[in-house]
């Protein structure tokens, strides 16, 4: 399955169902609603997808967003926060989240699980990196200590993150939602790379599963904390599905398949047609663009 998220048109969208349309009339039977969906565009959702005009393969938390706010916050409320009040925002937007992917008849939910409290060492290394300085003493030296920083403060973030993922798999076992763990870009946020299989073992069953993002493990890659298609292989048993997009060297992301360096034959062994496969791509695409990504990502991978 594949489908194209609404990140790529919905802030140029007064209407849901125009902003589904358009996303149809490039061939897409499935559209996911990422988060940057403002609730007065749901009404049209809603009708595009009751009108059988397409279907919605997953939606992003948070989805709708919060009311008052406008602009695409993943992160607005952190299921790892000190906060007990942000917390409880965070559990009460990602169950709206389930409801309307429920409504909607979706396959699953996206989300985020939070991040380590510490400094942002993701932005400095990246800046190194550009800089051609990923072999100096200096950035290793970063490297070391970035690791070392999470692995000390690690635990009680976890422990409150893990602990939302609980309330929110009841919830969404009662609806048949699954939920999808992303893989993310900076290296603060949670969980770490070497950290998802306990997880994926300690909410075992079929409700909780691997969500893959392309470009957030790529640079991962280029800036020498995993090897991608070694992390996608390890995680191949749990893995639902994917975000996929290009990245340019070392950390310009969501750019069409084939405009930048992903190797996406290297991923090919561990793509099912039963995943279901986004196309996550920016706001700034060109619809050419967008097509030839597409099919240069099918040529690899396959139509199905």
């Amino acid at each position: 399955m594949y489908s194209l998220s609404t990140c790529w048109n919905s802030t140029r969208h007064t209407d849901g169902r125009a902003m589904l349309r358009e996303i149809r009339d490039l061939g897409f039977e499935y559209a996911e609603l990422s988060h940057g969906i403002r609730i007065s565009l749901l009404p049209g959702v809603i009708e595009a997808v009751d009108a059988g005009e397409i279907k919605i393969s997953t939606l992003h938390n948070f989805c709708p967003l919060p009311i008052g706010v406008n602009y695409a916050a993943p992160n607005l409320f952190k299921f790892s926060s000190l906060d007990q009040r942000e917390r409880e925002n965070a559990y009460r937007h990602s169950l709206k989240t389930i409801e309307t992917a429920a409504r909607l008849r979706a396959h699953l939910v996206v989300l985020h699980m939070g991040c380590i409290e510490m400094k942002d060492y993701t932005d400095k290394l990246i800046e190194m990196v550009e800089a051609g300085n990923r072999e100096s003493s200096k950035y290793q030296k970063l490297c070391q200590e970035v690791e070392e920083k999470r692995e000390q403060k690690k635990d009680k973030f976890v422990q409150l993150a893990n602990g939302m993922l609980s309330r929110l798999v009841e919830q969404a076992e009662m609806r048949g939602i699954k939920l999808g763990i992303e893989n993310r870009e900076a290296l603060e946020e949670i969980p770490l790379e070497s950290d998802f299989q306990f997880l994926l073992r300690e909410f075992n069953g079929s409700t909780v599963r691997y969500w893959h993002d392309t470009g957030h493990a790529q640079i991962k890659e280029n800036l020498g904390f995993i090897r991608h298609a070694m992390h996608l292989e390890s995680m191949s048993e749990y893995l639902a599905g994917f975000h996929i997009h290009d990245v340019q060297f070392p950390a310009h992301d969501h750019c069409p398949p084939g405009a930048g360096t992903i190797d996406f034959a290297a991923l090919k062994p561990f793509v099912r047609p039963d995943h279901i496969k986004v196309f996550e791509l920016s706001p700034g695409v060109p619809v050419e663009d967008l097509q030839a990504g597409v099919a240069y990502l099918k040529s690899i991978w396959g139509g199905v």
